[in-house]
């Protein structure tokens, strides 16, 4: 058992020392998370990688969250949702300011698996509204995006850490960007 799960294991029994001991061990990856997450946002974004992270890691392991994670994979995962939660939520503020505006269409393909979301608020708030309806239809090919699109997993790692096997990682992607692509297109008309 590594560290990090150790760690993950005894703040979960409710030792609240072991926080302050995670954040050493997980803050290079998590601000590696961040990096990718901002590194296409729009010029002049507010939000620094430095930023996201702390304010992930509270979201993670603050004193009114409940932590359950199942190891290492899944705290990165809950993290890199924790992310894009944020990003979310920022995005939805930034639209409040301008009191709106047109959706613009995305394309979803293999090339952005291992990139941020797109840039504009826009386009990160229609592709979030169809992952949220993904997700209540099929919740497994909605956690398979957002390991896989927003985290930046590989397929493979993604399929491991759903416990799903290879093959139907490239099947449930395959079907779930097509589905996106159709959900996000139906919302611009």
């Amino acid at each position: 058992m590594g560290d990090v799960t150790r760690i993950l294991c005894e703040i979960e029994r409710g030792d609240a020392d072991s926080a302050r001991d995670l954040l050493p061990l997980v803050y290079g990856e998590l601000k590696r998370l961040a990096s990718q997450r901002l590194i296409h946002e729009r010029p002049g974004h507010t939000l620094q990688p430095t930023a996201l992270v702390h304010e992930a890691y509270l979201r993670l392991v603050g004193a009114d969250h409940e932590p359950g994670w199942n190891g290492r994979a899944h705290f990165f995962a809950a993290a890199a949702e924790a992310m894009r939660r944020i990003l979310i939520d920022n995005a939805r503020r930034k639209q409040a300011d301008k009191h709106g505006g047109g959706r613009v269409r995305i394309e979803l393909d293999d090339s952005l698996a291992a990139v941020a979301p797109p840039a504009e608020s826009d386009d990160l708030l229609a592709l979030d509204g169809a992952l949220d309806k993904l997700e209540r239809e099929d919740k497994t090919k909605a956690d398979l995006v957002k390991l896989h699109y927003f985290t930046g997993l590989s397929l493979e790692e993604a399929a491991d850490a759903l416990a799903i096997s290879r093959a139907t990682a490239y099947r449930y992607w395959a079907y779930a960007r097509a589905w996106l692509r159709h959900e996000v297109r139906r919302g611009e008309s």
